[in-house]
């Protein structure tokens, strides 16, 4: 496709040196250049872009985003800046805009852009999820590994995972991976970065699936400050429809800042003894400071035995609220997979645990009116 481009940009050198980006591109074509907002308005009129590059940063730019999307209703508008910031992004992407992309830009950074943004826009409805344990050994990347694929296979949706259980985080060995970079270097980066540019920081399962690992050595816990984490969660949110964090164990400043960025926050906890239901109803107590507790968060337990629609029903007994769902004792069937360099989804797909985990997947896919765990 032939990309028509009208671009407008108020500082003259950047002009030159942007004009100069689309001009080299063998599939883009420099339809128009302005430097004030005036011009594009009166003199572009006579123009057909498909693509409009707005600079903005020009004092009236979510007007003249407005404006421009009247005039050319068959151009997608993306809008242009030297820095990413969730808040003023949020707002020229519900004035109308496309997407939001850094300069001074590359080429492939500009056609990526245009071909990401164009196709569906900045996602704002992303549900993001934290999956939350009060001790520990709950199971909890297993589930998530797994919840992912089951995700992205029935919505066909880009689904992430970031893994920011700093210092005992597993996800890249679950996976087998070997990434480039990590969160250690996402977040060192945040300041400067825009979504797109977050997105080569994540390492690719398959083409729906992708894990922003944790870090190498439990020693650079450190690097890793929360402002950073929750501006890399904030980037995050738009590159995928459903995106899945898991947290250290415990309450601690990164479980907790992640669990109040999301939507929901699983409590998961693996029953091997009794204590399970009094550390998870411990942890409610401290969660029920939210005021929509009651929707937000939910509760998962593994590792039950016999895992079915009674356990879970008994567990909600004891409880005193709605457990979400249940999961089997599926240890020999985790370790095969993960022997194998398989997802336990896949080695036995009529399996307990699979089908376990296409019903929690479903339910988040389609929450049940009411949004409580109890039907």
């Amino acid at each position: 496709m032939q990309y028509k481009i009208m671009l407008i940009e108020h500082n003259r050198l950047l002009l030159e040196q942007l004009s100069k980006v689309i001009e080299n591109a063998p599939d883009m074509e420099l339809e128009a250049r302005f430097q004030s907002s005036s011009d594009a308005l009166g003199q572009g009129r006579v123009f057909s872009p498909n693509i409009i590059l707005l600079d903005a940063e020009i004092g009236n730019a979510t007007e003249l985003l407005q404006e421009l999307i009247g005039v050319f209703p068959g151009a997608a508008v993306i809008c242009t800046g030297e820095k990413w910031e969730a808040e003023s992004t949020s707002h020229f992407i519900q004035a109308g805009a496309s997407g939001y992309l850094i300069k001074p830009f590359t080429y492939n950074g500009l056609k990526e852009a245009i071909k990401i943004y164009t196709a569906n826009g900045m996602e704002m409805d992303c549900h993001a999820m934290t999956f939350f344990s009060p001790k520990g050994k709950s199971g909890k990347t297993t589930l998530i590994a797994n919840l992912a694929m089951a995700i992205s296979r029935t919505t066909g949706e880009q689904v992430g995972i970031i893994d920011a259980d700093l210092q005992f985080g597993d996800m890249a060995v679950f996976f087998n991976l070997e990434p480039q970079s990590t969160i250690v270097e996402a977040a060192r980066d945040a300041s400067f970065l825009s979504p797109l540019d977050l997105r080569s920081y994540y390492t690719k399962v398959n083409d729906k699936v992708y894990v922003l690992c944790g870090t190498k050595t439990p020693s650079l816990i450190d690097r890793v400050a929360i402002d950073s984490l929750e501006a890399v969660i904030k980037m995050s949110r738009s590159l995928f429809k459903y995106l899945l964090i898991d947290v250290p164990a415990g309450f601690n400043p990164t479980s907790i800042a992640a669990a109040e960025m999301s939507d929901t926050t699983y409590v998961v906890a693996m029953m091997n003894g009794g204590y399970e239901v009094k550390h998870v109803q411990r942890a409610l107590e401290i969660f029920a400071g939210w005021e929509d507790c009651a929707n937000r968060v939910k509760t998962v337990f593994t590792r039950v035995v016999p895992c079915n629609d009674q356990s879970r029903r008994k567990l909600t007994e004891a409880m005193g609220c709605p457990v979400e769902a249940v999961m089997p004792n599926a240890y020999m069937v985790v370790s095969k997979a993960a022997d194998n360099g398989q997802m336990a989804l896949d080695l036995e797909p009529d399996s307990p645990l699979a089908m376990s985990i296409n019903y929690l997947a479903g339910r988040i896919i389609h929450p049940p009116a009411g949004g409580t765990g109890d039907d």
